[in-house]
This record gives C-alpha cells, sequence and structure tokens, in this order.
C-alpha cells in the first residue's frame, strides 16, 4: 500500500496544496515563490526519496514568514498522515550530514509527542531571497503538525547557505530512516502499543 497523503491550508495569508509520497523516488516539483526554499525543499525530496509536490501562492509582498511557516505546517501535516498508524515502522531516525564545511545532524522520533531543539547559529540575514531565521520557523511547525520530537544540532560550519542545505538534507535522511519497516516490528515499536 502507498504511503502517500494531499493537504491543503487556505488563509488570508498562503493558499498552499501539497502531495507526499514516503515511499517515493525522489521526484519534486515545488513552487513557493520563494527560490532558495524551493531548492530546499527538492533537496529535501531527493535525499530523502519521497515524492513531493509544493504549490504555494502567499503573501511575499510582506515576506517570507507565512509563506514558510505554513508550508511547514501543511509538509507536517503530510508526513502525520502518510506514516499512518505507524505499524512496523523503526520510528526513530538520524543522520549527520557534510556539507563542505558544514556539519549537521538531525535525530527525529515519531512517537506523536511533537518537541523541537534547534541549535543552528545562522549569522546572515538571508541567502538569496530566504530569510535565515524561517529555518528555525519551518523545522518548528513541521515538528508539531507532524506530531514528532525533532533535534537539528549544528556540530560545524560557517557559510549559512551550506548550513541550511545539510539542514535539509538531514532532516530528510532522517525522516526516511524512521519510517522505513523493520519485518521484526509486528506493532508499534512502543511498550505503549499505541504512538
Amino acid at each position: 500500500m502507498a504511503r502517500t497523503s494531499m493537504a491543503e491550508r487556505t488563509t488570508n495569508e498562503t493558499r498552499i496544496t501539497l502531495s507526499l509520497n514516503l515511499d517515493g523516488s525522489g521526484k519534486a516539483d515545488v513552487k513557493t515563490g520563494i527560490g532558495f526554499f524551493d531548492h530546499m525543499l527538492n533537496s529535501f525530496a531527493r535525499h530523502g526519496l519521497f515524492d513531493l509536490t509544493v504549490q504555494v501562492q502567499g503573501d511575499l509582498e510582506v515576506d517570507t514568514h507565512h509563506t514558510v511557516e505554513d508550508t511547514g505546517i501543511v509538509l507536517g501535516k503530510a508526513i502525520r498522515e502518510a506514516v499512518g498508524d505507524k505499524k512496523g515502522i523503526v520510528r526513530y531516525g538520524s543522520s549527520i550530514l557534510p556539507m563542505d564545511e558544514a556539519l549537521i545532524l538531525c535525530a527525529l522520533d515519531l512517537g506523536g509527542r511533537p518537541y523541537m531543539v534547534y541549535d543552528l547559529v545562522l549569522d546572515r540575514e538571508r541567502v538569496g531571497d530566504f530569510e535565515t531565521e524561517m529555518v528555525r520557523e519551518f523545522f518548528y511547525a513541521v515538528s508539531y503538525a507532524a506530531e514528532m520530537n525533532l533535534h537539528l544540532k549544528q556540530m560545524s560550519g560557517t557559510n549559512n547557505h551550506h548550513m541550511i542545505e545539510a539542514a535539509f538534507k538531514s532532516f530528510a535522511r532522517a525522516l526516511d530512516e524512521a519510517t522505513r519497516f523493520d519485518s521484526r516490528i509486528t506493532d508499534v515499536r512502543s511498550t505503549k502499543g499505541v504512538l
């Protein structure tokens, strides 16, 4: 059974449609109106081997905040829906990913309890047309909407582009690991019996 989902969000600030296939091949069609953010979401799909379609109309005449945060909310909901009842999945995932001088660790738990620890030190206001403070807002929105525990830690790095891209790729690889099936897990991976 394909683990796919579609999610939408319409507000006075944004209109978003998103489709996700956790068992894809890394194909992406992303149009958010923010070039660098499109690049990050394409990298997420490619390195997680997810098929992802994202169409966003946002109030970019204000700034990037509503577009990026709301896309995070919609992606998180799509992840939660596509994972389903979580029976048989590994549940935990982690990745330490290098990109030149940057080294980023991502660890996550699809245990149903949202929490985020964010430890990236970005010292530029923008990368391209993307406000760097939105990296935290995006991952916070994803973690809470997906009901995942998410840790992002910068182990090294000086180039903001490299650190942000490594974070998105590391997140993708950790999520791919956490959503994989393990034949030894016959129910959910929890002593509670539910996730």
